[in-house]
């Protein structure tokens, strides 16, 4: 079942919009409680810890391709996991999760500019017009259907780190295609060991100048979910979701972060839904749709073990 469902693209990719719009929500409300790097670092060890019994031996039957290849590994390391995250974590503490989802729809424009730069990969007509569309949706819902809104938000240092960590992330998910000839377990148990490996220094520096953290049921239970569901999970779906179809027809679900967060402050935050809410939705879904179905056509790489 599990194999189906990782060749199932577009199912994965909504999953991980689905936890990544969780990570930001729970990042604002832990923001303050657990230093942005600390979060990051205990993020990514406790993944590691999680994923090593059913990875290690993949890792190990993949050890000398990764060794050839230990330049591109680091680099996806550093750009996916010991920056991005850290840096969207930092911005949590400036600014609110609401500027944090509008500015992640900037996402798949980081990423077209990448694929560009580094693999010559051009938007195709579909997918420009479906990431237009899509952002429009985006855009209704966070101004609540009335433009006006828009100009009342204030960008801070906040949102100059989210949108300097969504470049990050943009370099990371175009060198995706790169990714050498590595099993799903193994590519990302690499990857993720790398990157706490480079965040640790800066784990290190921050822990000396911050206060000593109290693991109450609001840290762990936080730290827990960001353990398992936007990393371990998040970061196979959405690796094996850009294998199968690409860096620029993955983009377009970047956009169904601000609707599932709307979502989730409806259900968890008590918001009540509105008319926007029902036609931001549509454009969102309408978006991903058009770029998904109207795109270069891809060949789909072996299923990998």
């Amino acid at each position: 079942m599990f194999r189906r469902l990782l060749d199932a693209p577009y199912l994965l990719l909504t999953l991980v919009s689905l936890f990544w719009a969780g990570n930001i929500v729970l990042g604002r409300h832990i923001a303050g409680h657990v230093p942005p790097a600390t979060l990051a670092w205990l993020r990514w060890v406790l993944a590691i810890l999680i994923l090593l019994p059913f990875a290690w031996r993949a890792m190990k039957a993949d050890w000398s391709v990764a060794l050839r290849h230990w330049k591109l590994l680091a680099v996806l390391g550093f750009t996916g996991i010991t920056l991005f995250n850290t840096m969207q974590y930092h911005a949590l503490e400036f600014t609110p999760a609401l500027n944090v989802l509008l500015i992640q729809s900037t996402g798949p424009l980081m990423i077209a500019f990448w694929s560009l730069v580094l693999n010559g990969e051009k938007l195709s007509v579909g997918q420009a017009i479906g990431i237009s569309l899509s952002l429009l949706g985006v855009l209704t819902i966070i101004c609540r259907g009335d433009p006006a809104v828009l100009a009342n938000i204030e960008f801070n240092q906040g949102d100059l780190w989210m949108l300097a960590a969504l470049m990050v992330y943009g370099i990371y998910s175009s060198l995706l295609v790169q990714r050498p000839k590595l099993s799903q377990l193994g590519f990302l148990g690499f990857t993720l060991s790398i990157g706490a490996l480079l965040l640790t220094p800066i784990f290190i520096a921050e822990r000396a100048v911050s206060p000593p953290i109290t693991f109450d049921a609001r840290a762990l239970g936080s730290i827990a979910y960001v353990a398992v569901f936007p990393s371990v999970l998040a970061y196979l779906f959405f690796n094996r979701g850009v294998q199968l179809v690409g860096p620029n027809r993955a983009a377009p679900f970047f956009h169904l972060m601000p609707v599932f967060g709307s979502a989730l402050a409806i259900v968890f935050l008590g918001e009540r839904p509105h008319l926007y809410h029902a036609a931001g939705y549509a454009l969102v879904l309408s978006g991903v749709i058009i770029a998904t179905l109207w795109a270069p056509k891809r060949v789909s790489p072996a299923r990998s073990s």
